[in-house]
């Protein structure tokens, strides 16, 4: 009967630390700690390495969540920013982006057909070109509604 490890070895601890918190690649932390890809293939079938290694990559996936959300706020001013751009290739991507951003939420979190169909509404995506020429109008009645202060 073989006797089943319990723990994760001091090796493969330090393997997985260099993978989840260095700067180095898979490649690079194998050499540093002369593992070949075998060994660390047989690591990876071990289920107590396996657990460790789903629970950091779990973890980074959840601080690159937190990063972004932290960030969201700001991103999301300066694109705002952006649709008064001189450039207006600049300000009309920019809004394409902030028209976008609600579909890209839906899609993030799930929103499914069944939803749709439990409100009986179905929403209609814009194609680029009509979105383009809505701003292009806005932006024609902003400039004229500027025009239209600077003579009152």
């Amino acid at each position: 009967m073989v006797k089943r490890r319990k723990y994760i070895r001091k090796k493969q601890m330090a393997v997985l630390d260099d993978l989840f918190n260095g700067e180095f690649d898979e490649q690079t932390v194998l050499s540093k700690h002369n593992v070949t890809r075998g060994v660390f293939s047989k690591w990876l079938s071990n289920e107590r390495f396996a657990e460790e290694f789903s629970r950091r990559v779990a973890w980074a996936y959840w601080q690159s969540e937190a990063l972004i959300a932290r960030y969201s706020m700001v991103a999301a001013a300066k694109l705002v920013q952006l649709t008064d751009s001189d450039k207006p290739e600049t300000a009309r991507r920019a809004c394409l982006d902030i028209i976008s951003l609600p579909r890209q939420e839906a899609q993030k979190n799930s929103i499914s057909v069944k939803a749709e169909s439990n409100t009986g509404k179905r929403t209609r995506q814009l194609s680029p070109e009509v979105a383009g020429r809505l701003l292009a109008a806005l932006a024609e009645s902003k400039k004229t509604a500027a025009a239209g202060d600077r003579g009152a």
